[in-house]
């Protein structure tokens, strides 16, 4: 009898993010019947590099996909400074950057994480692309009512939102955004250009006050990631969610800029995709209402600057599937996965302002104390971590263990 068929009941994850895959992965080894929505076509590939740290390591090696997330780890060498005119200000390893701990950690595309945990998921649960949440009416006795946007109507015993930042299923079962959403005082966009500079393994990182850009190289690869990144008052919804907004206020941010800004403006604007949002956090006081409930970014983005949302989505994907596994209500399991998950959360949002997430100072200042902080990073160990990555300790029974499937990789 396969689990469907012996199921607890019928889950909807809505997003085909890491965390509504990973979580979908979990929930089908439960016991639930688990239907995944994703309103792209397919499960995102490509992608900047993630990083898998701390605790979201033991995760992934409970979920048997360590071994291929190791041999796809980036192995990235070096990460160099420059200043307004492209001189050098520091040379520092990548992980002693980020707080890494070198052998433990792995930095992978992330479309390779994607691809990992969708294969590993069973065929058993059902994947709906093209479409996404229309409605949802949660009548807390029987289930919740979802009218997705093709017209379908179907009842679910539970839904889960992991749908991201602007999570519609958030709005939908919580309220409005505005009132979660925490503005870090930036904002950020993504996009690809040609490695014509022959970068390799590494990534170089130019900074002004208030203003900087990157490049990474993920191997030999003949493109670059490139980001820039800009001080900036809040810009409205209706900016974030307007395209050709984005590429007039990045232009005009970086307008007066040397170095190669004007080479990577020209490439933002050529770029066939482009991400750009405001660089936030989500923050709530419960992750969840009645029968609908909240992972990942959806719940507690920290933000690009703190290097930990693909591990919180990770570790949050495990913590509710292990409630679920251990509650046989949803309720007490819903207060299970916020009691034990919430402070490890917090702490990760709290390495705003720490190592990486400090490398866009706003003052002359604040930027030449960053550039002697990163000259002194040349000296430290690399494997040491940092305290916040593993600050959660999971069940001491391995969700596998405990369900019948084989254990760790």
């Amino acid at each position: 009898m396969g689990r469907a068929t012996a199921s607890k009941g019928s889950i909807l994850v809505s997003g085909a993010s890491i965390a509504g895959i990973a979580v979908a992965f979990w929930l089908d080894r439960i016991g639930f019947a688990v239907t995944v929505v994703e309103k792209s076509s397919g499960v995102r590939r490509g992608g900047y590099p993630i990083d898998v740290r701390g605790t979201a390591v033991e995760v992934a090696s409970r979920m048997g996909i360590l071994s291929q997330l190791r041999q796809a780890h980036i192995e990235s060498r070096r990460m160099t400074f420059l200043d307004a005119d492209g001189g050098v200000a520091a040379v520092v390893h990548p992980q002693g950057l980020s707080g890494g701990v070198e052998g433990r950690d792995v930095e992978v595309p992330r479309g390779d994480l994607t691809d990992v945990i969708y294969a590993a998921v069973d065929d058993e649960v059902e994947f709906v692309f093209d479409d996404s949440i229309a409605e949802l009416t949660d009548d807390q006795e029987r289930g919740v009512d979802v009218t997705f946007h093709s017209g379908r109507r179907r009842r679910f015993d539970l839904v889960v939102g992991a749908d991201g930042i602007h999570s519609r299923t958030r709005e939908l079962g919580f309220g409005p955004e505005r009132q979660f959403h925490h503005y870090l005082g930036y904002c950020v966009a993504v996009f690809t250009v040609p490695n014509s500079s022959g970068l390799s393994h590494e990534g170089l990182v130019w900074n002004t006050p208030g203003r900087g850009a990157a490049l990474y190289a993920v191997r030999d690869s003949t493109e670059l990631h490139a980001m820039l990144t800009f001080a900036h008052p809040e810009p409205s919804f209706e900016t974030i969610r307007d395209p050709l907004a984005h590429r007039e206020l990045i232009a005009a941010a970086f307008a007066d800029d040397g170095w190669e800004i004007p080479a990577l403006a020209d490439g933002m604007r050529q770029a066939s995709e482009l991400f750009f949002d405001s660089v936030s956090q989500i923050r709530m006081p419960n992750w969840s209402s009645g029968r609908v409930v909240l992972v990942g970014d959806a719940a507690y983005a920290p933000s690009f600057l703190t290097g930990q949302g693909s591990s919180l989505a990770l570790v949050g994907a495990y913590m509710l599937a292990d409630a679920l596994a251990t509650h046989r209500d949803h309720t007490m399991a819903f207060a299970a996965y916020d009691s034990t998950l919430r402070g490890f959360v917090e702490l990760n949002q709290a390495q705003v302002g720490v190592g990486a997430a400090a490398l866009f100072p706003t003052t002359a200042e604040a930027l030449e104390e960053r550039n002697e902080a990163l000259r002194g990073l040349a000296e430290r160990s690399r494997d040491a971590g940092r305290p916040a990555h593993t600050a959660l300790t999971l069940p001491e029974t391995d969700l596998r263990q405990r369900i019948g499937v084989a254990g760790r990789d």
